[in-house]
């Protein structure tokens, strides 16, 4: 694994911390305006305000309200660095508990190139330039990115559930059913010990590849104008909330395409257009189809939600025989690069150009959802897919390749507000 270091973590007060609830947030890009307005309403402190400021100028409102969160004693920066374990505790749709475990640490900076950190998707300047922004006005991390590391042997998942049973959490919050719990390790031999098993492994980007990114672009610009630029400053590194794959409580969920605004879209000549690469099954309802999909195995599967029908369908090709291009190994696995290339580009007549803005697709969580979009008129076609498995994410990292915008969800998201991360001061 790259260089993980424990840091001076900036933390809510204690008082304020007894009601972290009303403290916590999902990251910006899970804030939907609704969502905001009530964080809004939630708390004066919650984290949201620096998170997404709702503000005309949300970078200097962010700043400005950091220093004075810092100075007021609302938070507080921790005397001596430490590593921040992070346990989340929640219902699988089965209703089974999982608790997801992992820890914040600060994690060092590298260039794609080197091999040593591995995205799995593929990133747009938008979210990039505003997170830079937010970066250069705070001078923090406000948010973690989500790494990913392959340790069959769990010794640092088995010494932080030690640690965490012995000790009582600094935060303890639930949020939408989740329940976010945090410890600080200051105990050298624990870090060292942490570092140690870690070291040599790779970190594989579960989320946040646009605040990655963004860190390096941060640490580029100070390092250019730092001409007493040592590598060991705070800018080289970012805080990364770290969870081992093989973590029985690590979770990814599917994100569902709703498809909209397809002019003079025809369900019958589409189904008859499908005909032509898959094996079409007109299915009883919503379990039939979660049924279907669960019995899929190797195979490419979709579930199509249209008004008053349900379809299962089957690629009857090779992947790499239904492609319009060549794709690499790793790639062709994924139902979700058969159904954009395929299903969105070649039968629907959907651009990448088109998927990237949104102009004709839309996406949720939920396999309701898509069945009352569709139900509701709010869109032509549902698609349903099966989640991505870790090893795939994995695989698709390794072979330096990307897969589509919007194709894992792991759930839960890691919430803001539990730990922030100043690139400025020393760690």
């Amino acid at each position: 694994m790259p260089e993980i270091a424990p840091f001076k973590g900036i933390v809510y007060g204690p008082d304020l911390a007894r009601d972290a609830a009303r403290l916590v947030c999902p990251p910006y890009d899970a804030i939907p305006s609704a969502m905001q307005q009530e964080l809004y309403e939630s708390s004066d402190c919650n984290a949201v305000r620096l998170e997404l400021p709702a503000e005309a100028d949300p970078y200097a409102a962010a700043a400005s309200r950091l220093r004075e969160w810092l100075a007021s004693g609302v938070l507080s920066q921790d005397g001596e660095p430490a590593l921040y374990p992070c346990f989340q505790t929640f219902e699988d749709e089965h209703g089974v508990t999982r608790t997801r475990k992992g820890l914040f640490a600060a994690l060092r900076l590298y260039d794609f190139a080197e091999g040593q950190v591995l995205p799995h998707e593929r990133t747009l300047s938008g979210p990039k330039a505003d997170r830079l922004k937010m970066f250069r006005e705070t001078g923090a991390n406000i948010s973690s990115i989500f790494g990913l590391y392959a340790d069959p042997s769990r010794q640092v998942d088995e010494a932080i559930s030690e640690f965490a049973a012995q000790h009582e959490p600094l935060i303890d919050a639930t949020f939408q059913g989740v329940r976010n719990r945090l410890w600080r390790v200051i105990d050298p031999e624990l870090i060292s010990a942490a570092q140690s098993v870690l070291a040599g492994l790779k970190v594989y980007i579960a989320d946040g590849h646009h605040r990655y990114e963004t860190g390096l672009a941060y640490r580029n610009e100070w390092a250019a104008s730092n001409p007493g630029h040592t590598g060991r400053e705070p800018y080289n590194y970012i805080m990364t909330y770290l969870s081992n794959i093989y973590d029985e409580g690590l979770l990814i969920l599917p994100i569902h395409r709703l498809v909209h605004s397809i002019e003079s879209f025809d369900p019958e000549c589409f189904i008859k257009r499908l005909d032509r690469h898959f094996t079409v099954w007109e299915l009883p309802g919503r379990s039939a189809l979660d049924e279907f999909l669960a019995t899929g195995g190797a195979a490419t599967v979709f579930g199509l939600v249209l008004p008053g029908m349900v379809l299962g369908i089957s690629l009857d090709l090779k992947p790499s025989e239904a492609l319009s291009s060549p794709v690499p190994e790793a790639l062709q696995s994924l139902d979700v690069v058969v159904l954009h290339d395929l299903v969105l580009n070649q039968i629907l007549g959907i651009s990448a150009e088109a998927m990237a803005s949104q102009s004709n697709l839309a996406y949720v969580n939920r396999t309701v959802d898509v069945f009352e979009a569709v139900a509701s008129g709010k869109a032509q076609l549902g698609i349903v897919l099966r989640p991505v498995q870790v090893e795939q994410v994995i695989s698709v990292s390794v072979s330096g390749e990307a897969m589509p915008q919007k194709s894992t969800w792991f759930y839960p998201k890691v919430m803001t507000g539990m730990v922030f991360h100043s690139l400025e001061k020393a760690s």
